[in-house]
C-alpha cells in the first residue's frame, strides 16, 4: 500500500484573516476547482468551520462519472491551519492539511500537503502516473492560477 504526498506552497498578497475566511469556507471550493470536475457542495453548511464538520460534495473526477465525496474537518487552528479527511470518496485515504502563515509585507504563505492512498492495490498504482497524478497536478495548477486572480499582486 504505497502512500503518496503532494505538497504545494503559494504566497499571496492578503491579510491572514482574509485568507482564512476564504479558504476555510467550503462554499468557495468551486471557485478554485477546475470547472470540468463538476464540483458542487451538496450538504448544508454551518456558518463556521469546526472539528467534526462533515461536508458532502458531488464531483466528476474521471470520464464525467459523478461521485459522492464526504470529508470531515478533523482539526482547526484558526487562522493558521485546518485538516480535512475523506470519509467517503475515490481514495482509500485522503488527508489534506491547509496551513497559513504571515510572510511579511502584507503577504501570506499558504501550504497544502495532501497524503493519499489509492484504492484497488496494484491496479490503482498502475493508473496513478497515467490518470491520478496528472489530474491532481492540473487541479492544483488551476487552483494556483485562480488564487492569483482572487488575491492579485496589484
Amino acid at each position: 500500500m504505497p502512500i503518496h504526498t503532494l505538497e504545494q506552497t503559494q504566497t499571496v498578497r492578503a491579510k491572514l484573516a482574509d485568507c482564512w475566511d476564504f479558504f476555510s469556507d467550503p462554499r468557495n471550493l468551486a471557485r478554485i476547482t477546475p470547472p470540468e470536475l463538476g464540483f458542487e457542495v451538496t450538504s448544508t453548511l454551518p456558518g463556521r468551520m469546526h472539528p467534526g464538520m462533515m461536508i458532502q460534495y458531488r464531483v466528476r473526477p474521471l470520464f464525467g462519472v459523478p461521485l459522492t465525496w464526504l470529508t470531515e474537518i478533523t482539526h482547526v487552528d484558526e487562522p493558521r491551519c485546518f485538516v480535512d479527511e475523506q470519509r467517503v470518496g475515490p481514495y482509500r485515504i485522503w488527508h489534506h492539511e491547509h496551513r497559513f502563515s504571515e510572510a511579511g509585507d502584507g503577504m501570506v504563505t499558504m501550504e497544502d500537503k495532501v497524503t493519499y492512498v489509492l484504492p484497488f492495490g496494484w491496479l490503482g498504482e498502475m493508473v496513478r502516473p497515467l490518470l491520478v497524478e496528472p489530474q491532481l497536478r492540473r487541479i492544483f495548477e488551476f487552483r494556483e492560477r485562480a488564487v492569483r486572480e482572487l488575491f492579485p499582486e496589484e
